[in-house]
């Protein structure tokens, strides 16, 4: 549990840092943190509960849109500025890379794998963020 917390803090670290360089309004910076670290708490507590990547992904993207949008709601800001910062820990950017690199490496089959992998993190992820927003505007049609 220690190490969820310590890796937590440091994505809350990083996605801080990283929203100062996308330019995010100063009285924004602590909540698009904690969107980050909430997110990446999620997914490592989805992988220790032994979903896939693709299920965890899906669930802290879920997660992280949610509270962006009670953000925005409470902080009077657009959703993009929370949840653009909150779902970078889960981006796959590791994959692409992998997949690239098998590429080059002329091994097809591991690439394809990455490639296929990558694709389904990221439709996983869009499809969480599009149900949150749908629901929203649902609720605030109402």
């Amino acid at each position: 549990m220690t190490e969820l917390a310590v890796q937590s803090a440091a994505a809350f670290l990083a996605i801080f840092g990283f929203s100062i360089i996308l330019d995010v309004p100063k009285k924004f910076l602590l909540y698009a943190g904690a969107a980050g670290g909430v997110c990446w708490f999620v997914y490592l507590l989805a992988l220790q509960a032994g979903r896939s990547l693709i299920m965890a992904a899906f669930l802290s993207s879920l997660v992280v849109s949610i509270l962006s949008h009670i953000f925005a709601r409470v902080l009077k800001a657009p959703v993009t500025v929370f949840l653009v910062a909150g779902i970078l820990p889960t981006v796959p950017g590791a994959s692409v890379y992998r997949c690239v690199y098998f590429m080059i490496q002329g091994l097809a089959d591991l690439s394809t794998y990455h490639l296929v992998q990558t694709i389904q993190i990221a439709g996983a992820m869009a499809l969480a963020i599009f149900i949150v927003d749908s629901l929203f505007r649902l609720v605030q049609k109402t």
